[in-house]
């Protein structure tokens, strides 16, 4: 029987209050975060994470003391196995990119497994030269260190797959009923500096893109909806608007609120804490009349069939790195996305 290793990218996040600041060094010091040669790099992570570790410990402490990404991402694991056990001998792996398991790690283990064929699946739905192009990146460096050399199929992003689409729009109808009125949704996603779109990442278009597939999906001819950015950090300027800007203008308008974390597939703490705790709070603070968070997908049935579906359409299709709809998406000015043009 064919083996398959399924290998599932995310960030990562730390797993105890001492984890905080070697994490924080790890993702600042990723020349896809910081552009920087080396050794001003390291120089320059080793102060922000310095700086920002007490904050950052402050906001895991309303989490327990750390992440909950991990367990999270080992439930959607277990589920996609289980959704793919007839197409042979599967095995589905998690590969952080800032915290373990790390690449390196996984690496290993997926050499010691031998199997004739991988996919890198990344739990980022839209693709970023940040996200699922920094995990490519270190997982193609690992994968050299150690030989290993199999026929590798990748996801590049699926910002329009239907089981993604239809579980945030099902997860968003629900927290809709939760509340009182006719509420404005804020599609919320992490931001990214402007000058990194403008380089041409695609991932602000991707973004739009899911929006406007669960809003197709909710089927609310009249449906108020944004999308909008949160989590910036540092002096450049940010793709907009802000999360915090919507809120505030909620508020002057007098329209209950929303707020579904439209980028994220799994709960960690900008969905936890900066939209439960954080935004909830300047909602309340900004006279917003009632506010709700949608969840995010996590191993929700829906969204597990997306994966498995990008999985079997990604091995029908020869070696490489592909949409999940099989043709670039992409337009031209995006030169950073790295998807083959037609299947």
């Amino acid at each position: 029987m064919t083996k398959t290793a399924i290998i599932l990218f995310n960030l990562g996040g730390p797993d105890a209050p001492e984890s905080v600041k070697p994490f924080l060094f790890n993702l600042f010091n990723d020349p896809a975060i910081i552009s920087l040669p080396n050794p001003l790099r390291y120089l320059v992570a080793k102060l922000i994470s310095g700086r920002r570790a007490p904050i950052a410990r402050e906001i895991y402490e309303n989490l327990g003391g750390g992440s909950p990404l991990l367990p999270n991402t080992e439930a959607q694991a277990m589920a996609l196995t289980s959704a793919l056990g007839d197409i042979g001998t599967v095995k589905t792996f998690i590969a952080m990119r800032y915290w373990h398991p790390m690449t390196e790690q996984t690496v290993q283990e997926v050499k010691e497994f031998a199997p004739d064929q991988i996919v890198l699946l990344p739990l980022y739905p839209q693709f970023s030269t940040t996200t699922t192009g920094s995990s490519l990146r270190k997982w193609n460096e690992e994968a050299r260190k150690v030989g290993l050399s199999v026929p590798t199929h990748v996801v590049g992003c699926y910002p329009r797959a239907d089981g993604y689409a239809d579980s945030v729009a099902a997860l968003t109808k629900q927290a809709m009923e939760t509340i009182p009125g006719k509420p404005r949704v804020l599609f919320s996603a992490h931001g990214l500096p402007k000058k990194i779109v403008e380089k041409g990442d695609p991932y602000q278009w991707q973004v739009e893109q899911s929006a406007a597939r669960v809003v197709q999906a909710m089927n609310l001819p009249d449906l108020d909806w944004v999308v909008c950015y949160q989590s910036r950090v540092g002096p450049l300027e940010w793709i907009g608007p802000s999360t915090d800007q919507e809120i505030r203008r909620a508020g002057q308008d007098g329209v209950p609120l929303v707020v579904c974390p439209i980028a994220f597939v799994s709960e960690h703490s900008e969905t936890l804490v900066e939209i439960e705790l954080e935004y909830r709070h300047l909602a309340e603070e900004s006279g917003v009349p009632a506010f709700a968070r949608v969840p995010t997908p996590g191993d929700d049935p829906l969204f597990i069939d997306a994966l498995a579906q990008a999985v079997r359409k990604a091995l029908a299709r020869p070696a490489g790195i592909w949409s999940d709809e099989g043709a670039r998406l992409c337009p031209a000015e995006f030169g950073r996305c790295p998807c083959r043009e037609a299947a």
